[in-house]
């Protein structure tokens, strides 16, 4: 894996409109990204509450969310750097659906990529 800055979201700011061109892509976090957040919280909430079904339907959200979401990335000419570890994975999957799709979201980046695509 390549030399990784100290500061997660600085490091994943920088390159993510370049991953995420492709209007399937973007039509898919739209989608997917707002499923992770719902299905985190569901899965939380079973946890706390030690309540099986929010538990379970958490699980399959978020699963379902990272399907999609890596579908769309294989449409993309850029491909996000791969994992190094599990640990990499979950900060990074967790730091990209809380903070960086949603500031991707809301700084009109989707919204000027959506634009040159079509």
């Amino acid at each position: 894996m390549g030399k990784r800055l100290p500061n997660l979201h600085a490091w994943q700011w920088r390159t993510y409109a370049d991953n995420h061109k492709h209007p399937t892509n973007l039509l898919l976090h739209v989608l997917a990204v707002p499923l992770f957040v719902v299905a985190a919280l569901t899965l939380v909430y079973g946890l706390f509450s030690f309540s099986f079904r929010p538990l379970v339907l958490g699980l399959i959200g978020i699963a379902a969310s990272l399907v999609l979401q890596a579908q769309g990335h294989k449409l993309e000419a850029v491909a996000p750097e791969p994992f190094a570890s599990r640990k990499d994975a979950i900060s990074r999957l967790l730091v990209e659906q809380f903070i960086t799709f949603p500031r991707f979201v809301l700084s009109g980046k989707w919204w000027r990529n959506w634009r040159k695509r079509h």
